[in-house]
């Protein structure tokens, strides 16, 4: 549920922030629109930068924004029979919206790993699409 009630707000804040950062540029590249995601949107939503961006080494589609003590479960208290729950599934729905509605599909997710890691999946065609792209 927490990913789904993100994914209403992403929709809506990317519009926004666009506008207001980048007014008539839209990223093409993968690497591009990952460093806006943890720069100036994390900034906006969060009031500070995601501590890490790292990619996968065996994966080119599998990316991690890392976030050590994450907002969203900074006030929250975990019941003991919902101890795997994290909150961060909020961000990990919010980031998917993001990313799908700027024309970048994937499947995000959140884990408990090094704080708190979001893992973004891209689809094949948005890796084919970048490489595509490179030698432009």
């Amino acid at each position: 549920r927490l990913a789904r009630l993100g994914h209403h707000v992403g929709l809506r804040a990317l519009d926004a922030l666009v506008a207001r950062e980048r007014p008539g540029r839209r990223e093409t590249k993968v690497l591009g629109v990952l460093l806006f995601v943890k720069g100036p949107l994390w900034r906006a939503l969060f009031g500070r930068e995601a501590d890490k961006l790292e990619q996968a080494n065996d994966d080119d589609r599998t990316f991690y924004v890392i976030e050590r003590e994450p907002v969203v479960n900074t006030f929250v208290s975990v019941p003991r029979e919902n101890s795997s729950l994290n909150c961060a599934a909020f961000a990990a729905g919010l980031l998917e919206a993001v990313l799908g509605a700027a024309g970048f599909p994937a499947r995000v997710s959140a884990h408990w790993h090094k704080g708190t890691t979001l893992m973004i999946k891209f689809d094949e065609a948005v890796i084919a699409r970048d490489k595509s792209l490179e030698g432009r």
